[in-house]
């Protein structure tokens, strides 16, 4: 029997490590992709966890799949709007869908901090309580002609308590009113817009309205919104 030289035993030692080597290599790469794969993923989950932690704190988070082809302006319109009074807070919800533009003008001032410190100057109970300059159609003997007999009216007819509501008409930055009723009042619509209701803080607005006033329904007491902040979310 032939003897195999020392030479070539090597060689076939060496073939048959080759292979193995090859296996080595591969498996630690396969190991540096999946190392990349997981740390990508992880990264990207912290960072829409923390996005959605921080949208959610600020009342601007949006539900999954909400306006996800809708108009990116429109879904940036808020929602809700708190006034900040010196009773406490009060929630409404706004009507962007039915009154856009008196929404959109509300808002804008809002956002300028025009109803920052503006007085309750009518307070009527059981009717309305009213923010701004007392024009002529808010007198208060046609308030409460409005809400004298609301009683006795068709559920159709009347406007529920609690509605949010400005003047119609041409309004500036100094006479954009604010009205909540406190009751259900007959053809509100004439005059006036109603363009949110209270969602929260009705507890508040029947505090306001149970105020003292003098014989024109103006408190005797100062009494006001301090600030109002918009929310997409309460």
């Amino acid at each position: 029997m032939a003897r195999i030289k020392p030479q070539a035993l090597l060689q076939q030692s060496k073939k048959k490590k080759g292979p193995a080597r090859m296996n080595l290599t591969t498996i630690i790469l396969f190991s540096l992709i999946v190392v990349l794969i997981v740390f990508f993923l992880f990264s990207t989950y912290r960072h829409w966890t923390h996005r959605s932690r921080f949208q959610s704190d600020n009342g601007l988070f949006v539900s999954e799949g909400e306006n996800e082809y809708g108009d990116p302006k429109k879904s940036d319109v808020p929602g809700y709007a708190v006034l900040n009074t010196s009773k406490g807070h009060i929630a409404v919800e706004l009507y962007k869908e039915s009154f856009p533009e008196v929404v959109d003008e509300f808002i804008d001032l809002c956002q300028k901090g025009h109803f920052n410190g503006m007085p309750f100057n009518l307070v009527i109970k059981h009717t309305v309580i009213q923010a701004g300059k007392n024009q002529k159609f808010g007198a208060s003997e046609d308030w409460t002609s409005r809400g004298k007999h609301y009683s006795q009216l068709d559920s159709s007819l009347k406007h529920k308590a609690f509605m949010l509501g400005t003047s119609k008409g041409k309004r500036d930055n100094k006479g954009f009113e604010l009205f909540i009723t406190t009751a259900p009042i007959t053809n509100l619509n004439e005059k006036v817009i109603v363009f949110g209701r209270v969602v929260k803080g009705e507890d508040v607005v029947q505090e306001i309205e149970e105020v003292d006033t003098d014989e024109n329904y103006e408190p005797k007491s100062s009494i006001g919104i301090i600030n109002v902040s918009l929310r997409q979310k309460i």
